[in-house]
C-alpha cells in the first residue's frame, strides 16, 4: 500500500466535501491519498443554462482527461453529473451509499406564493424548470447558475425571486440548508441524484481493487437502473428526463418521467419488481414512454436546441414533422390567415353551368354555407388533385382539374361549355385565370367565398430557406422578411411569383406538403 493514491476533484466547496469523504475512506482503509483540484469547463462557464452548453460531460471532461493523461488515479463525481457512456479506458469503480434525492426549494419569506398566479422561481436545471411548470404553469422560470454557496447568495440579493431549486444532497452535505426550505418529493430527482461515484483507469488493477471496498451494492444497483434508463432514452444534461429506484421488501421499485421543456407535455412510468429479476426494468420503463409519445418528443428536444434552417409559411402536422430528415431543422407558421364569407343565396338560385375552384378554402365556404343539394353545378373546374377529392366527397363529380390555375383557364379557353364560369375565389388573387379567360371572351362571375389575410412573421436572419404553398403566402412573407432565401414551391403558380423576390426558386414534383418536404430534403442530405 505505498502508492499515494492521487484524487481528483473540481475545486468546488461542494466537490472538495464529497472529495475528502472519499479520502478519509480510503484512509480508513490503510491508503495514501493526495487531494488534485481541477477546474472543469461546467464552473467557468456561467453565462448560459447548463442545458444551453450542449456539452454532455461537462463537470467531469477536464477530470477525464487529467486521469488519461495519468495526472490523477480516481476521479469523484456527482453521478447524476456523469454521461451514462464513459470515455474508453475508465470505468465506474464505486459507488458510496446514496444521500438525500430529493430536490429542495429554498424559498425566501414564506411558502404563500406556491398558491399565488405569480411567482418567480430560479433553476438551471431543465428537469426541474419543466416539472415546477408542469405542477406550476403560471409561474417564471429564470436561470441560476454557480456552485451552490454563490446559487444560494443570488436567490438572497434578487428581490424579485420568490424561491429557488437546489439538490438536497448539495445543500445538506455542506451544512448550508437554510430554515425556509421544503423539500419537493413530488419531483422526480434526476437519475443519480444524491450518489458520489469515482471512476478510474480500467487497466489500473491496484486502484481498481481500492475502490471496490467502498461499494455500496444497493445504491449501484438503483443508480444503474436510472442511468440504464437515461441510455435508452437517449437523454442528457439536454433533456427534461427524471428517474428515481430504490429497494423495498426485496423489491425494486421504480419511476421515470420524460417532459417537454415548457412542461405542458408530460409522460410518466412506475414498475415493481423482484430484486434479481430486474435486468429488464430500465428497457421496459423507456420502451413504455417512448411508445406513449416519447420518442416524438424526444425528437422536438433535439431539434430546438439547434438552429432553424427552414420556415415554413404553413404550419406542419406531426406527422409531416417526422418526414424531415435529421439535418433539417424546420419550424412553421400559418403566414395566411382564412376566414370564410356568407355567400348569398341569389348567387344559386338557379343551376350553374361552369363552376371553377381553385383552393380546398372555396370548398369548405360553399359547404359550410350549403347543403350538397343546395349546390347545383353542372360542370366543376378545379386546380389540385387534394381538391379534386374534397369537391367529388362534398359537392359533386368534377368535369377537369388541372395541376394550376394557368393550365385550367388554358384548358377552358379550349373545351369550355358555353361562354361563361362562377369564379368561387378569395379577395385576394394572384393566379391568372381570369385574366387568360376574359381574354379569350369567356365571361367571369368572380364571387368572393373566403378572406385571405396576411399573417407573416419576422424570421431569424439565419434562416437558409423558405417553404411556400400559394402565392399569397410568399406576398405574405416578403412584407415582413428581405431575406434572400432559397424558396421551396407547392407548383408553378406559387414559384411565378417567388421567382419575383427570389433568386433560387425550386418546385416540387408533386403539389402536396409531403412533395415540397421531400424538395427540402434532398437539398440538405
Amino acid at each position: 500500500m505505498s502508492k499515494t493514491i492521487r484524487i481528483g476533484t473540481r475545486d468546488s466547496e461542494l466537490a472538495l466535501w464529497q472529495a475528502k469523504i472519499v479520502q478519509q475512506q480510503l484512509e480508513t482503509l490503510g491508503h495514501k491519498t493526495k487531494l488534485i483540484p481541477v477546474k472543469s469547463t461546467g464552473d467557468l462557464v456561467l453565462d448560459k443554462p447548463l442545458y444551453e452548453l450542449g456539452i454532455t460531460g461537462i463537470f467531469t471532461r477536464t477530470l477525464d482527461i487529467a486521469m488519461l493523461n495519468h495526472d490523477i488515479d480516481i476521479a469523484v463525481h456527482s453521478l447524476k453529473d456523469v454521461p451514462t457512456l464513459l470515455p474508453k479506458g475508465i470505468i465506474q469503480a464505486a459507488v458510496l451509499k446514496r444521500g438525500n434525492v430529493n430536490d429542495t426549494l429554498v424559498f425566501k419569506d414564506n411558502e404563500e406564493f406556491l398558491s399565488a398566479k405569480e411567482a418567480v422561481i430560479a433553476t438551471g436545471s431543465l428537469r426541474r424548470r419543466a416539472q415546477w411548470l408542469n405542477r406550476f404553469p403560471t409561474h417564471t422560470i429564470t436561470d441560476l447558475r454557480g456552485n451552490v454557496n454563490s446559487r444560494l447568495q443570488k436567490l438572497e440579493d434578487n428581490e424579485h425571486w420568490n424561491g429557488a431549486i437546489f439538490a438536497a444532497a448539495g445543500i445538506g452535505r455542506i451544512g448550508i440548508r437554510p430554515e425556509e426550505a421544503i423539500n419537493l418529493d413530488w419531483m422526480v430527482p434526476a437519475p443519480a441524484q444524491g450518489a458520489i461515484m469515482i471512476t478510474a483507469l480500467d487497466e489500473d488493477e491496484f486502484i481498481k481493487e481500492a475502490c471496490t471496498e467502498l461499494n455500496h451494492e444497493e445504491t449501484e444497483i438503483c443508480t444503474t437502473i436510472e442511468r440504464e434508463f437515461l441510455n435508452k432514452l437517449e437523454g442528457g444534461c439536454t433533456a427534461p428526463i427524471g428517474a428515481l429506484a430504490y429497494i423495498k421488501d426485496e423489491e425494486i421499485n421504480f419511476k421515470g418521467v420524460l417532459l417537454s421543456p415548457d412542461g405542458t407535455k408530460r409522460i410518466d412510468v412506475t414498475r415493481v419488481k423482484k430484486l434479481g429479476e430486474h435486468s429488464d426494468v430500465a428497457q421496459f420503463c423507456a420502451d413504455f414512454i417512448i411508445e406513449r409519445g416519447g420518442k416524438r418528443l424526444m425528437d422536438k428536444i433535439k431539434r430546438s436546441s439547434k438552429k432553424t434552417n427552414v420556415f415554413s409559411t404553413k404550419s406542419f402536422t406531426e406527422d409531416q414533422r417526422l418526414l424531415f430528415h435529421e439535418k433539417v431543422v424546420a419550424e412553421g407558421s400559418d403566414f395566411i390567415k382564412i376566414s370564410l364569407n356568407r355567400i348569398h343565396p341569389r348567387f344559386l338560385k338557379n343551376e350553374i353551368q361552369n363552376v371553377v375552384i381553385t383552393s380546398k378554402n372555396a370548398v369548405e365556404s360553399l359547404t359550410t354555407n350549403y347543403s350538397a343539394i343546395e349546390l347545383q353545378f353542372k360542370n366543376i373546374y378545379c386546380v389540385g388533385r387534394r381538391t379534386k377529392k374534397l369537391v367529388e366527397q362534398k359537392i359533386g363529380k368534377v368535369k377537369h382539374a388541372e395541376k394550376n390555375a394557368k393550365k385550367l383557364a388554358e384548358y377552358l379557353v379550349d373545351y369550355i361549355e358555353g361562354n361563361e364560369v362562377t369564379y368561387f375565389c378569395s379577395n385576394m388573387r394572384l393566379d391568372a385565370l381570369p385574366t387568360i379567360l376574359e381574354e379569350n371572351h369567356i365571361k367571369v362571375n368572380e364571387i368572393e367565398a373566403y378572406q385571405t389575410k396576411y399573417d407573416g412573421i419576422k424570421i431569424d436572419e439565419s434562416v437558409e430557406s423558405a417553404m411556400f404553398y400559394s402565392p399569397s403566402t410568399v406576398e405574405s412573407f416578403v412584407k415582413k422578411n428581405n431575406n434572400e432565401v432559397i424558396a421551396f414551391c407547392i407548383g408553378e403558380t406559387t414559384a411565378t411569383e417567388a421567382k419575383k423576390h427570389f433568386k433560387d426558386v425550386r418546385v416540387a414534383k408533386v403539389p402536396t406538403v409531403e412533395s415540397v418536404i421531400e424538395l427540402v430534403n434532398a437539398h440538405y442530405i
